[in-house]
């Protein structure tokens, strides 16, 4: 009975985002149990462009580190804000949405060319966790039910509560600074005399999104057919 409804609740994710963070709970469990080690995973920009580890462009957005109060942290700030995401302003705009992703990935790879960051998640989150605070400026919360505050400061909480932990800030503040970038040429720009959209999503994006959302519909169709004209033996 608990499977069937974990796995209900799984299949009810919106896709990006199950798709991502199933892509960083099982890189965690692989390293956990020592399929692959943290050290072919990292952000290391001599070994990609000399030794051609071009999957290092793209795993250090997966790894948060083995199971640990870190990791289910960072675990569930993803999950939570990710989804959040999906389905509230980028709701039937899947193209949209992964769109964002690939420009926050690529702008902080970019970033991380120039500072010394070995793992990128982290900066990936707290740039969702920034886009949809802007999104939700009167949304009122409260961290761990002791200081009540607008959605709008809760990245700056989070470094906060990153100093405290004694981490490092500079992966919330590139975070923040890649969503305050993402946020300002999709929603504000756009809207200034003279504006223009300059994120675009690609045509192609649109429409390999589409395509694969109609083959989705189309066997979901077929199997609600086959199931309807099945009769038991």
């Amino acid at each position: 009975m608990a499977y069937h409804t974990l796995r209900q609740e799984y299949m009810l994710m919106p896709p990006v985002t199950r798709a991502y963070t199933t892509v960083c709970l099982l890189t965690s469990i692989a390293v956990q149990l020592d399929v692959v080690s943290p050290f072919q995973l990292y952000f290391n920009p001599l070994l990609i462009t000399q030794k051609f580890e071009i999957w290092r462009l793209l795993t250090p957005f997966f790894f948060f580190g083995t199971f640990s109060f870190n990791f289910l942290f960072n675990m569930i700030f993803t999950y939570r804000y990710c989804r959040m995401l999906e389905e509230g302003s980028f709701r039937g705009r899947t193209a949209d949405f992964v769109y964002m992703f690939i420009f926050g990935c690529i702008t902080t790879v970019i970033c991380a060319w120039f500072v010394n960051l070995l793992f990128l998640g982290h900066s990936l989150t707290t740039m969702f966790v920034y886009i949809w605070a802007r999104r939700n400026p009167y949304v009122r919360m409260n961290f761990f039910g002791l200081l009540p505050f607008r959605a709008p400061y809760l990245p700056w909480v989070l470094v906060a509560f990153s100093v405290l932990l004694g981490n490092s800030v500079l992966v919330d503040i590139l975070g923040i600074a890649i969503g305050h970038l993402y946020f300002f040429l999709e929603d504000v720009f756009p809207n200034q005399p003279g504006g223009r959209r300059l994120l675009a999503t690609p045509r192609l994006l649109y429409a390999t999104i589409l395509h694969s959302e109609k083959k989705k519909t189309t066997s979901k169709i077929a199997q609600v057919v086959h199931d309807f004209f099945s009769f038991p033996p």
